[in-house]
């Protein structure tokens, strides 16, 4: 057996992370689906792509919340975060080999991350770009990236209103995060606190009053 583990969502400044990881006997069929990296594709082809990748593999998917990330990053880096769960994902699927998109500048660094929390013993490929190069890591990106897409879909309903991808360098969600600032004297929900981007906000909001006092 051959597992693949990513994530979508490590940077924005909103929404949760996601992780997956999928695991098949052989990659003959993601090679026949043409399963690339989710970057490339359209959504409504990852759609596709996800629902023919659940009907021939097993998947692990775990979800971090804003508030669990910003909680975790009080004691881990966010590599380290990473490198927990990507571990428990192994351990769950428990395959013979598993190949990871390296989330540490040092592949090798990453991979001694992740098998230092592993109880199965499988061998294990830390790349950069390992959803490029690999048909697993691929289709765990496809799921991955579905999955969050699903859940920035339930906040902006839950919000009542559009608020982009969640990214840092969306002004669409950037201009939601200051509203909601300015309407209610806090950041909204399922934003990550603990992002330099949340905290410039602050610090602007806090010195436009001086400005105007000045």
């Amino acid at each position: 057996m051959i597992c693949g583990v990513d994530e979508a969502g490590r940077g924005p400044v909103m929404g949760p992370l996601v992780i997956c990881g999928i695991c098949v006997q052989s990659d003959k069929k993601l090679k026949e689906l043409k399963v690339r990296d989710s970057k490339q594709l359209t959504p409504d082809r990852r759609e596709e792509l996800e629902k023919a990748i659940r009907a021939i593999a097993d998947i692990e998917i775990i979800e971090l919340s804003a508030s669990e990330i910003d909680s975790m990053r009080s004691r881990l880096t966010m590599n380290q975060i990473e490198a927990k769960v990507f571990s428990m994902i192994v351990n769950r699927l428990s395959p013979d080999e598993a190949y990871l998109d390296a989330a540490d500048a040092s592949e090798e660094g990453f991979e001694r991350m992740v098998c230092s929390e592993l109880k199965c013993r499988p061998r294990v490929v830390s790349k950069h770009k390992a959803d490029q190069l690999f048909p697993v890591v691929s289709a765990a990106s496809i799921v991955a990236k579905v999955r969050r897409d699903l859940r920035m879909s339930e906040i902006a309903e839950q919000m009542g209103q559009d608020i982009g991808s969640g990214y840092s360098h969306d002004k669409v969600t950037l201009a939601f995060i200051e509203d909601y600032l300015d309407r209610n004297g806090e950041l909204p929900p399922h934003t990550r606190k603990s992002w330099d981007t949340s905290k410039n906000i602050i610090m602007r909001k806090r010195l436009r009053p001086l400005d105007s006092f000045g």
